[in-house]
Parts: structure tokens; C-alpha cells; sequence
């Protein structure tokens, strides 16, 4: 079950009598969009990467023509930013030509497509901090995770130019998958009065460790962007692919509002959690030592939205809040805290396994 909100008056829902295809839907933004379509009695079928590999052409077309979409939600990707930097070839398979895949299926079937797309289509360089990117700001990636993406863009972009939208979204945590050994869970009542929430992502990776008092954490606070909730995310792919294509196509950005830094976004997970954020110390990204170079500036504008008709997704605080604070204990003192005897380097290089 997905914590999220009621669904927005002003947020279409999807008719009853569309079918939907979410593919990738076995990670963090595909179960979000599956839960977001069956809590609305959506009839939709999701396939993860064991179901539907797509790489393969075949594959591809076999699986829209047998399930007959009105709207596919493509979320597979391939997520692994330094591994795209050692084999750019095997992520422009899935990335690049998977889309392809899909968008040329659409054409044939006449489905409409939603294509989730990523911040790193931007180079994010320090000149540029100040400014969000919009929509039809001219891409520039600097990385290969970020060459590929842009290449699936623009792939489903000229297969579908009149009807597909491209979603990016930034900076992704998400309700982990269902299961005793769901990522970020830890026994509750630790000696601090914390319990970390069963999160994805970074957020995730935060709060294992606000969890644990004798560790901290080292952050970057030198890279500004916007966190995403997945199933806020999810909520506007389901809104984008339940409009008619005259008033959604295109690209959409969809992120949270607002901006923050990944050392702020740190400090805001352990305050909730009742952790001491001065646990939490700054870090240049001088020190990181990644292959794939992470952006300085990955704030996106949002004004498509509004000529779309629909508000732009809430602030990111407003959403970390709602997704980690219901497992909150009582605040724990932020003054005088003891020094911490283990500390650990946890980096925006967290969420690389994310992909957005």
C-alpha cells in the first residue's frame, strides 16, 4: 500500500474504460504509477524487466498489440549513472532504443506514450545555478547516463510528436517494495528513538542512518536540486496520459517545488525523524571521486503545467514530510550532541541507483 494523498480535485483520473501498460514496473516510480492506476480501478497491466526486456523490438511490439493500451507509462531505464560511463552502449539499449521500441509500437497501435526522462538531460554547470531549466531549455548532458536519456527523448519525441509526452523528473525516493526485507527498515525503539521509515532513494539512505547514533554522515552541499516523491510523480504520469493529447504532450517537468541542496535534504530527514541534523555535516563535491560527473544545478522549471491546467506538484517538503514523519518519535535534542564514533560518506552519489 502507497502513502499518498487522496486524488486532487484538480488532478484528472483515468477513465474507466482506458487500459493502461506500465512498463518498469517493477521499481520504485513503476509500483508508485501501478498503485496510483489500481487505486483508481484503472485496468492496467504492469510489467517489470523479467516480463518485458525492452531491448527487444519483438518483445515490444508483441506486448502492445496483445494488451491493446490506451496509454503506456514507460519507467524502465537503465538507473546506474557511473555504470553508464563504463558501458555507454549497454545503457543506450535500454534508454535510447527501448523507448524507441516502445513509441514505434504506439504509432502502429495508436497508443499514447508517457516517457519518464531525467534532470541529467542538463549540464547542471555552477554558471548556470540560479536559473531553472525549462521545458524547451536546449539540453546539454554531460554524462553518458544523461547522453542516453536525452536520446530516448528525442526518439519518442519523433515517433510520437504530436501525442507523447516526456516527463523529467529529479532527485527520486519512493515507499520501498512490500516485504520483510524491504530497504530502509530498521528495528524501532533504537537507543535514539528513531525508526527509519521503509523509504528508496536517498531519503532512504538517510534515514538508515539517523537510525543509528554512533554514525553520521558527510554531504554535499554544493548541489542544488529538487526531491521527488514517487507517488506525487506517479500521480501526474497517470493525469499526463489521461488528457487528451491537444492539451498533453511534450515535455513536462515533474519535480518537487521549491529547490534544496542534498546536505539540507539530509538535515530535513533527521530532524523529522527525531534525529540530531548537526549529525549531518557539509562536504564539497571537490571530495567525491565518482566516473560520472553529478550536476551542480538541477532545479527545473514548471510552467507547462499551467497551460496544462494543472497546478504544479507541491513542495518537496511538504512530500518528505507526509512520506517519513508518520514514523516519527519525539524530537530528539539538537544541542550538545555527542560526537559521533562512526562516521560515513554519504554523498548525492546515493541516489545514482535511482537514475533520476
Amino acid at each position: 500500500m502507497i502513502a499518498s494523498r487522496d486524488f486532487s480535485p484538480t488532478t484528472p483520473l483515468p477513465a474507466a474504460e482506458f487500459r493502461w501498460l506500465v512498463v518498469g514496473a517493477g521499481g520504485t516510480l513503476g509500483r508508485a504509477v501501478r498503485a496510483r492506476l489500481e487505486a483508481a480501478d484503472a485496468v492496467t497491466v504492469a510489467l517489470g524487466r523479467g516480463e518485458l526486456d525492452v531491448t527487444d523490438r519483438r518483445a515490444v511490439f508483441e506486448a502492445v498489440a496483445a494488451h491493446r493500451p490506451h496509454t503506456v507509462v514507460n519507467c524502465a531505464a537503465w538507473t546506474d549513472v557511473d555504470g553508464a560511463e563504463h558501458d555507454e552502449a549497454a545503457a543506450t539499449r535500454v534508454n535510447a532504443d527501448g523507448p524507441r521500441h516502445l513509441a514505434l509500437a504506439c504509432a502502429v497501435s495508436g497508443a499514447r506514450l508517457v516517457h519518464v526522462s531525467t534532470d541529467y538531460v542538463f549540464g547542471g554547470a555552477p554558471g548556470h545555478v540560479g536559473t531553472p531549466y525549462a521545458e524547451d531549455t536546449p539540453p546539454e548532458p554531460r554524462t553518458a547516463y544523461g547522453r542516453t536519456k536525452l536520446a530516448g527523448e528525442r526518439a519518442v519525441l519523433a515517433a510520437l510528436p504530436h501525442t507523447a509526452v516526456v516527463v523529467r523528473t529529479s532527485w527520486l525516493y519512493g515507499p520501498a517494495a512490500p516485504g520483510p526485507a524491504a530497504p530502509g527498515v530498521t528495528a524501532p525503539g533504537t537507543a535514539s528513538g528513531v525508526t527509519a521509515p521503509p523509504v528508496t532513494g536517498f531519503v532512504g539512505t538517510m534515514a538508515r542512518i539517523a537510525a543509528e547514533p554512533d554514525r553520521a554522515a558527510d554531504v554535499v552541499d554544493d548541489q542544488h536540486g529538487q526531491p521527488s516523491w514517487a507517488p506525487d510523480v506517479a500521480e501526474r504520469l497517470v493525469a499526463l496520459g489521461s488528457l487528451p493529447a491537444a492539451r498533453a504532450s511534450g515535455v513536462f517537468h515533474a519535480t518537487g517545488a521549491g529547490r534544496t541542496t542534498w546536505h539540507e535534504l539530509a538535515q530535513e530527514v533527521f530532524r523529522l525523524l527525531g534525529a540530531d541534523p548537526l549529525r549531518v555535516r557539509p562536504m564539497g563535491s571537490d571530495r567525491l571521486t565518482r566516473p560520472a560527473r553529478r550536476p551542480a544545478w538541477s532545479v527545473l522549471g514548471h510552467s507547462r503545467w499551467t497551460r496544462a491546467g494543472l497546478p504544479p506538484m507541491r513542495h518537496w517538503r511538504t512530500a518528505l514530510t507526509e512520506a517519513i514523519a508518520p514514523r516519527t518519535a519525539p524530537a530528539h535534542p539538537t544541542a550538545a550532541a555527542p560526537a559521533p564514533t562512526t562516521a560515513v560518506t554519504a554523498t548525492a552519489t546515493a541516489t545514482a541507483t535511482e537514475g533520476r
